[in-house]
């Protein structure tokens, strides 16, 4: 899988001169860094900045005037805005560059090597590591439950009445439901089951249609086919059961962030527990190879603006499977979320590469 910068904006951005984006990049890099409004002292006295005062006061109020930067207060200070954050990405952030934050680290962080059994693990240590690295929000898809293939079933008598079927799918998902029965299973009819299902359903795609035909037998006996149909739902309504998760690391730390505007917190918050619009959001940008970024008043929710996304798709040389993805305030450090979420989403796709058959 292969990433580069991509706009969130479909809007057509009118090329600045050399002078006004050298002027805008440091006001977007040093309010990043303060957070507090940059006057034109501030700017005349960076280091690669080499115009007179008032040439940098002239660009400062045509940059206002061009929509990229605003001017909150009655003092002089400017702050980037909406636009001025999307042409400082598209244009300014340097491509192609080492990374901010290596693989080796990403690895180190994530600790693949513990989670080879389980995708599921692995994808809440990304939304930790990322959002560790960045001190934003880390915000991780699961593969789609649609695409996953039945690797392997196990059957298991608990109990004399009680039979726990357990399925593990090729996105590393593993389901569980216990079935009770009304009187004593017998182990053999345990045995029997696994065999059935593991024959029968090994790589096929979830979904009770195909299921349920690989599993329909007229040879079968009464007792079989009853002990077929009660441990059949723990597959056929596998889908239902494990709709689409969302992983997420660093809450806490992220609504403690005093940058923060409190209402996008709020809205943030309730869009993580519905889950649907924030999955609707990542997953348009599904068939991108790319990292991606919605900037302000680009969320889709008016709830959101004063926050941003950055984000990438990792996958398998089939497709992508899911989304990486950093949320938090306007004024974040997008080299150093785009570097991670790249990085991140090239990491968990060769570790994907093993998992998939």
């Amino acid at each position: 899988m292969t990433t580069s910068l991509g706009s969130g904006s479909g809007e057509q951005i009118r090329p600045l001169s050399h002078r006004q984006e050298q002027i805008l990049g440091a006001v977007v890099e040093r309010f990043i860094a303060s957070g507090t409004p940059v006057g034109s002292r501030h700017i005349a006295a960076t280091s690669d900045i080499d115009f007179a005062a008032s040439t940098v006061r002239y660009e400062l109020a045509r940059l206002e005037q061009l929509g990229y930067l605003g001017h909150p207060h009655t003092s002089a200070g400017r702050v980037p805005t909406d636009r001025g954050y999307r042409y400082y990405v598209d244009e300014l952030v340097p491509r192609g560059g080492g990374a901010l934050v290596s693989a080796a680290a990403l690895e180190t962080a994530i600790d693949l090597g513990e989670m080879r059994k389980e995708v599921d693990g692995a994808l809440q240590r990304i939304a930790d590591a990322v959002s560790q690295l960045t001190s934003l929000l880390g915000v991780v898809t699961a593969p789609a439950t649609r695409i996953a293939t039945i690797r392997h079933v196990e059957v298991l008598l608990l109990q004399p009445q009680l039979v726990t079927v357990v399925v593990i799918t090729s996105t590393g998902s593993v389901n569980k439901r216990m079935v009770a029965f009304d009187r004593p299973v017998d182990p053999g009819l345990v045995d029997w089951g696994k065999a059935v299902f593991n024959e029968r359903l090994t790589g096929i795609g979830v979904g009770s249609r195909t299921i349920d035909a690989r599993l329909t037998d007229s040879r079968l006996g009464a007792r079989e086919k009853e002990f077929l149909d009660a441990l059949a739902p723990a597959l056929t309504e596998m889908a239902e059961e494990t709709s689409d998760h969302l992983f997420v690391g660093g809450r806490a730390r992220f609504v403690a962030d005093s940058r923060q505007d409190i209402a996008a917190i709020d809205a943030l918050m309730e869009q993580l527990e519905e889950r649907y619009a924030l999955l609707a959001l990542l997953r348009r940008a599904m068939s991108r190879n790319e990292v991606y970024l919605h900037i302000g008043s680009e969320l889709a929710d008016p709830g959101l603006q004063g926050l941003s996304m950055v984000a990438a798709n990792y996958g398998v040389a089939r497709g992508n499977l899911g989304t990486i993805s950093l949320f938090g305030p306007t004024r974040m450090d997008y080299r150093l979320a785009m570097s991670t979420v790249r990085e991140a989403a090239l990491v968990f796709s060769r570790y994907l590469e093993g998992v998939y058959e």
